[in-house]
């Protein structure tokens, strides 16, 4: 691996014109072929074998023309103190604005108030109309969604207040391009001050912005939704940068210990270039294996950031030590440029790293218990974790759409933002239309139901549409009992009717996505680990150190769970962050932070675990390697970690609570894996191993392929003067 590498980066430093050229080339083609691709459809958010898409198909098959994916509105009337919404001045007001909406062009149907059952609240303050579209959300022109905001401007005018809610809106609260530009910001920042060169600082920037330009472009290009790519992007950013940084990082030591420039770039290649590859192998397999979770829309996210990865390794192998070859001096430090001697002693003096590493290795029993026992208990509130899809309720009392939530709950009751859509299949009932009416009274003494439509039937008569309010709201534990209580009713209404009933809806949707993605959770765990401790063996060739990485990620990312239900639903520091309702955790953020930080996680272990592992088959013993691979690598580690952790840091100042939650639980995991557990517990664990931590049975050793990941060959010379009777590689019975 390393003389493969070794002899690509000297290619690249050679030919660094051509290498810089197609590079160029690719990037050009990839944006060419991305704004030619025509617009793709947005990915529908389904979940194979649920019986909530299960009704969401019969639901398509059985009344065409109504997809269940369109954009839906609500416009939330609410009269003023004292007033009724049903007076006239305030009646011929609402009347007028939803027959203004129900012109636009888009629209499928707007209903009013005063002529549809229950619209309006039994006080008379308060109605609603909802507003049916043809096309989805993504979809929906500007002059739809104005038409929205002028209703609402009318109603105001009027005296009324008038608030939004929906699926039209929610584009208003998806995540621009201001995060990813802080966090650039931050990456530049913290760069310039870890290498002390704009040069240097600059080159990371540079290849991470080609390899995410090229991954964007390509996913694309390639017809994927552009929601596809919030993953690819972020992930493309955040590795672009790391392991550009690992390798300039490298390359500057290979010239302090005296090496050409044409040498240092190969050897940075082949060295940290081979950790390169092996961490970005993790983060593949962590984005791949998103896949078993049974979700396309988050398959494809994963598949999709996951090229962006691969890239991201290709841009460091080739356009990198290329770019390296135009900034040969100008990528070291100023003293360095000035004068070539004396660096070798600059560079062994003790530095921060070294200064922490043997602070550690003198208490390694102390520092591990004390860091276990920290993380443990940031992690006790993780055992309180709930799961669901956070609606309206969790947006900030600024948004319409949480006024709106707001009106509904106390106008109509809290269950009201969270109806259940029944589906009747009463094909193979002998009289359809008393199995629906069966299935109606049955809802209707259902514990926690307070209001049910009468069922409507398509026009084969064989399917009916009934719509159920709970007495809880949505995102209540109560609610996700009533739609299991209703499903094993389900059973008696089949073998009394023959009428099969099906359970629905924006709730119960969220219900069978938080317990598709709890299932999926142990194989998910299994698998990534399970892939990642074979790579990680064959990298270290040793059964202990792999053994160790996968149970400080589980350390970490549990604290990191812990951290979010502390803050979003115990409501710990919650006004400091800006969190302004408390509630589940959002369903799928556990299965993406696994993912995320599984990568970020073994990207760190390998790059700071590599130079420990050269240093020890190089002869030191195993403190003394502990203490070289901190004072080559804890600096570019500590250093790429803060950067992920600004650009995280950047999402908790979004509105969205989703994207907040994101950028919360990003964070400290990053924190607690990065500065807990690679630099404090890992030392901790291999002073106390001692040799034992290298060790790999003779057997095994003999199935494990070599691949060099240290640079044994690269260390006498080049690939043609390796002394393999050097190297010590401790194997044993």
């Amino acid at each position: 691996m390393a003389t493969f590498l070794y002899r690509l980066g000297r290619f690249s430093f050679r030919r660094r014109r051509l290498v810089a050229l197609l590079w160029v080339v690719v990037l050009a083609a990839c944006a060419f072929a991305a704004a030619k691709a025509p617009t793709a459809p947005e990915d529908g958010f389904s979940m194979p074998g649920t019986e909530s898409q299960k009704a969401f198909d019969l639901l398509d098959q059985r009344f065409p023309g109504s997809s269940s994916n369109s954009a839906d509105a609500r416009i939330v009337f609410v009269a003023p103190e004292g007033q009724k919404v049903t007076a006239g001045p305030n009646k011929a007001a609402v009347e007028k604005i939803v027959a203004d909406v129900a012109g636009g062009d888009q629209v499928k149907g707007a209903l009013d108030p005063f002529k549809m059952a229950g619209a309006v609240s039994k006080d008379g303050t308060t109605a609603y109309s909802t507003i049916s579209y043809t096309v989805q959300n993504v979809d929906l022109t500007t002059a739809t969604t104005d038409a929205l905001e002028d209703a609402a401007k009318a109603g105001r005018d009027a005296g009324l207040t008038v608030e939004l809610g929906g699926s039209a809106l929610v584009a208003d609260a998806e995540l621009g391009g201001t995060t990813e530009l802080v966090g650039v910001a931050a990456a530049a920042v913290v760069l310039l001050i870890t290498f002390g060169s704009l040069a240097a600082a600059g080159l990371p920037l540079l290849t991470a912005i080609v390899g995410i330009g090229v991954g964007v472009a390509s996913i694309v290009a390639i017809g994927m939704s552009t929601t596809t790519t919030t993953l690819a992007l972020m992930l493309g950013l955040a590795v672009g940068i790391d392991y550009a940084l690992f390798i300039v990082s490298r390359y500057r030591t290979e010239r302090a210990d005296g090496h050409a420039a044409e040498e240092a770039a190969a050897r940075a290649v082949g060295t940290a270039g081979s950790a390169v590859v092996f961490a970005g192998l993790t983060v593949v397999i962590a984005l791949a294996g998103l896949s078993v979770v049974g979700i396309p829309v988050l398959t494809k996210m994963g598949l999709a950031a996951a090229s962006t990865v691969v890239i991201a390794v290709l841009v460091a192998m080739t356009l990198l030590p290329a770019l390296l070859g135009f900034f040969q001096k100008a990528v070291l430090p100023r003293t360095e440029r000035r004068a070539r001697g004396g660096q070798r002693a600059r560079q062994d003096r003790p530095n921060l790293g070294t200064r922490w590493a043997r602070s550690v290795i003198r208490r390694p029993l102390a520092v591990l218990v004390l860091g276990i026992l920290g993380l443990g208990l940031i992690s006790v509130p993780a055992l309180d974790l709930q799961l669901g899809m956070p609606g309206d309720e969790s947006k900030p009392t600024s948004t319409t759409q949480r006024r709106a939530y707001d009106a509904l709950a106390d106008g109509f009751g809290p269950g009201f933002n969270g109806p259940l859509t029944v589906v009747v299949d009463a094909k193979s009932a002998k009289d359809p239309k008393a199995a629906a009416a069966q299935a109606a009274r049955q809802l209707t003494a259902t514990k926690g139901v307070v209001a049910t439509t009468p069922p409507a039937f398509n026009e084969a008569g064989d399917t009916a549409v009934i719509t159920a309010v709970p007495s809880t709201g949505p995102s209540t534990e109560a609610t996700t009992e009533l739609v299991h209580t209703i499903r094993d009713e389900a059973r008696d209404l089949k073998s009394r009717s023959g009428a099969t009933m099906l359970v629905t809806g924006a709730t119960a949707v969220n219900i069978d996505v938080s317990q598709k993605v709890t299932d999926a959770l142990v194989p998910y765990l299994a698998l990534v680990v399970g892939l990642a401790f074979l790579l990680l063996m064959v990298v270290f060739r040793s059964l202990l150190v792999p053994l160790k990485a996968a149970l400080g990620f589980l350390l970490s990312v549990t604290a990191a769970f812990g951290t979010i239900v502390a803050v979003f639903q115990w409501g710990w520091l919650a006004d400091a962050l800006g969190v302004e309702q408390t509630g589940p955790v959002m369903s799928m953020m556990p299965i993406f932070l696994i993912g995320v930080v599984f990568g970020l996680a073994m990207d760190y272990e390998v790059f700071l675990v590599t130079r420990m592992r050269e240093a020890y088959v190089h002869g030191e013993r195993p403190g003394e390697a502990i203490v070289t691979g901190f004072r080559h690598s804890a600096r570019v580690v500590g250093a790429a970690a803060v950067i992920m952790i600004a650009v995280f840091a950047g999402f908790i100042g979004m509105d969205d609570s989703m994207i907040k939650m994101m950028g919360v639980g990003l964070a400290a995991a990053v924190f607690f894996d990065a500065f807990v557990v690679r630099m404090t517990i890992v030392p901790a664990v291999l002073a106390l191993l001692g040799d034992r931590a290298w060790w790999l049975p003779k057997w095994l050793a003999k199935v494990v392929p070599e691949v060099d990941v240290e640079g044994e060959k690269l260390s006498h010379g080049g690939p043609e003067a390796a002394r393999p009777e050097a190297r010590r590689d401790p194997v044993g019975v």
